[in-house]
């Protein structure tokens, strides 16, 4: 049973939301269990705090404990007071009424903090690929899960550019997997194509995740939602794979914009909850399907001064490219995680590599903190973010003018239902 609620065209009140969390409760007894929840980091956007403190007021004082763990990818961990200012809760409060709940961040660095639980075939990855890929994948996730005896998801639907829609088992493929799972289906993702995948609910990628958390035998349970910036559309808990899929269908009707034509130049505002490209890159992945062959993408994010705190080297190393780029010469990328150029590709957008030449369909601009000499070196456009009026690009959607705020979580289509694709040679 999949307990839900939800308001497509207004929104769902926190007390709603507080009613069908204690429904849940009340046909589940967790008193004496051990509970893990996990939950996102700062670059996801929802009344994540708030469902946090429902769930503890419900079973926080009953169960033997109730503990937090970042599902962070690899993104940099999050100190303590961020961990606070994600859970809506105040310092005091965490020295006093949550002063027993510890913060766990996902060591995704240390080899120690995994174990395998089991093998993706080859032949089953062929099967989902349908034929891309014919390799066996090895599936290891955190191994503090198995030091509680249930643990939940907490966590936003949104669009997404690898698995179609994030959230369910997202959270744990790659939010706290190892290393070859990770890297597999991001690349895979990035094969099929950001536009391709992106806002659809049943993806080769998708499978690959569903198919990995098969191995997990860990009772688990799922609290999605469904928000536009911070109002709550919807909420349900139950069943991760069900939940998840209701929260997706959700997600489809409130999260995609549909444009009448394309635009040849779009501004795209980066919150300030994205602090790297790596993750404002998600403002090309929103808008790629609206952008004009052989127009500007700009990403304008001032406060950002750093292309990826994580993956920096590797990016300043390969550079951002179209997807041929790399898979026609992979031999010349020995070593590099495919992961980082599956983001690489993603932020580049689809284009072409014939005879040794790259023609990318959209220029990607960064009008950031980042300076025009890095920019060139990772091969992105770049623009001084200080000689931009953002008042200037408002109101020319006649014009093929686009400004897009807080861009980065919704996805923007042709209404006409045409999607870029890679021209074939």
């Amino acid at each position: 049973m999949i307990i839900s609620k939800e308001n497509k065209d207004g929104d769902v009140k926190l007390a709603q939301a507080a009613e069908a969390v204690r429904e849940f409760f009340g046909h589940n007894d967790y008193t004496g269990k051990r509970l893990l929840l996990i939950i996102p980091d700062n670059t996801r956007s929802g009344p994540i705090g708030e469902v946090f403190q429902m769930i503890f007021d419900c079973v926080g004082e009953k169960a033997a404990a109730l503990d937090i763990l970042v599902a962070l990818g690899t993104h940099q961990p999050m100190p303590e007071d961020q961990i606070c200012k994600r859970l809506a809760i105040t310092p005091e409060q965490r020295n006093s009424r949550y002063e027993k709940v510890k913060f766990f961040n996902h060591e995704w660095e240390k080899p120690e903090t995994f174990t395998t639980i089991g093998k993706i075939t080859a032949n089953e990855i062929g099967e989902i690929s349908d034929g891309l890929f014919h390799e066996e994948v090895e599936v290891a996730i955190n191994k503090l899960i198995y030091d509680y005896d249930e643990f939940f998801i907490l966590g936003p639907v949104f669009p997404h550019e690898v698995v179609g829609f994030s959230g369910g088992h997202k959270y744990i493929f790659p939010g706290i997997a190892a290393d070859e799972i990770l890297h597999f289906f991001h690349w895979l993702g990035a094969v099929v194509t950001n536009p391709l995948v992106n806002g659809n609910v049943l993806t080769p990628t998708r499978q690959v995740v569903e198919k990995a958390a098969s191995f997990i035998t860990l009772p688990r349970k799922l609290f999605a939602i469904v928000a536009v910036e911070n109002k709550l559309k919807g909420i349900y808990i139950g069943e991760v794979a069900q939940a998840w899929e209701k929260a997706a269908r959700l997600s489809e009707k409130v999260h995609i914009v549909y444009k009448d034509k394309p635009y040849h130049t779009i501004l795209g505002l980066a919150p300030e909850m994205y602090d790297d490209i790596w993750t404002a890159g998600k403002v090309m992945y929103k808008l790629e399907p609206v952008v004009a062959d052989g127009g500007t993408l700009i990403i304008y994010a001032p406060h950002i001064t750093e292309v990826s705190y994580t993956h920096g080297k590797h990016i300043d190393k390969i550079g951002y490219h179209t997807r041929d780029y790399f898979l026609k010469q992979m031999d010349r990328f020995e070593g590099v995680p495919r992961g980082i150029m599956a983001h690489s590709t993603h932020v580049k957008g689809i284009g072409t590599f014939i005879d040794g030449v790259e023609k990318p369909r959209v220029n990607v601009v960064l009008a950031t903190g980042i300076p025009k000499d890095r920019c060139d070196k990772i091969n992105l456009g770049y623009m001084n973010p200080d000689e931009i009026n953002v008042a200037d690009y408002e109101n020319r959607e006649d014009n093929g003018v686009l400004v897009v705020h807080h861009a980065g979580e919704i996805l923007h289509r042709l209404a006409d239902g045409s999607i870029p694709t890679i021209p074939q040679e």
